[in-house]
């Protein structure tokens, strides 16, 4: 518990919680739901109780949400001093690449295997892939692996020293934008309209690469929680999380609007023929 905003950890005693290996690495993965895979990527710091509220909507609308943990302290409130520390051994984490001229990360293909495991694991269509923040771009990486038919891009902030940059490859981004035109894929993404991490240079180049096939939706900053988390009030200092921490959680509200679209863009791509998800209260 955080005493000073007198917020909760989450316990995460409803996720499944396994070890999963992957090419000799292992890493922690939450499990729960039934129904096709959709794999959720952590924001920083961390798999917070925002993102595992994300994850049991996901859940609930019929989907086997996969959560994996690649930084942070699972299920932590996200106080600012622990946020920032999380941010600076990402920051120079050899999985990782968050300054221009790196490239793709090279935790993306660890996650590629795992849509992989989860798609063998949970059969359908195929595999919804969510990226917040840090991870915003890896959604959109992980479509180079054939069984990702449904990527979601949130508020990506990679690299943080380019404004209009994307993290990936040039040769990664090739690939990816043949496999989305080739199968006809297409990427969702959100930003905040004045998000100073995702700014509209940053959707601007998706386009570029993606072209229509990039659906980028942006809300005014105005609608964004304004009491969030320490680590976003303090360190983020802007309306970023546009379904986690910046999500204001009433009928109508902008913020859940978005939430709605993403779990109908998900059940449209992923459901097998015939079938469909439930909606999340």
């Amino acid at each position: 518990m955080s005493a000073a905003d007198g917020h909760r950890d989450d316990a995460i005693t409803d996720f499944s919680r396994r070890p999963v290996e992957v090419d000799g690495v292992v890493k922690t993965v939450h499990v729960a739901g039934s129904g096709p895979a959709v794999v959720l990527m952590p924001e920083m710091p961390g798999i917070s109780p925002d993102v595992l509220r994300l994850a049991r909507w996901v859940r609930d609308t019929g989907f086997t949400v996969y959560v994996p943990s690649l930084f942070g302290t699972d299920g932590a409130y996200p106080t600012a001093e622990a946020g920032e520390k999380t941010v600076r051994r990402a920051c120079v984490s050899a999985e990782f690449r968050a300054f221009a001229g790196g490239g793709t990360s090279p935790v993306t293909v660890w996650l590629r295997g795992l849509a992989r495991r989860a798609h063998a694991e949970c059969g359908g269509p195929g595999v919804g892939v969510i990226g917040l923040c840090f991870t915003g771009n890896f959604a959109l990486t992980m479509a180079m692996e054939p069984a990702v038919i449904a990527p979601v891009v949130n508020h990506p902030s990679l690299p943080f020293d380019d404004p209009a940059g994307l993290e990936i490859s040039d040769e990664d981004a090739r690939a990816v934008r043949d496999r989305i035109a080739r199968d006809g894929l297409k990427v969702l993404a959100y930003r905040f309209d004045d998000d100073r991490w995702c700014t509209g240079r940053r959707f601007a180049a998706y386009r570029a690469l993606l072209g229509d096939a990039f659906d980028g939706r942006v809300l005014p900053g105005s609608s964004a929680n304004t009491e969030p988390p320490p680590f976003f009030r303090d360190v983020v200092g802007t309306p970023h999380s546009v379904v986690t921490a910046h999500l204001v959680d009433e009928e109508g509200h902008p913020t859940r609007q978005a939430r709605d679209e993403i779990l109908a863009f998900l059940t449209e791509r992923l459901s097998p023929p015939g079938g469909s998800g439930t909606t999340a209260g």
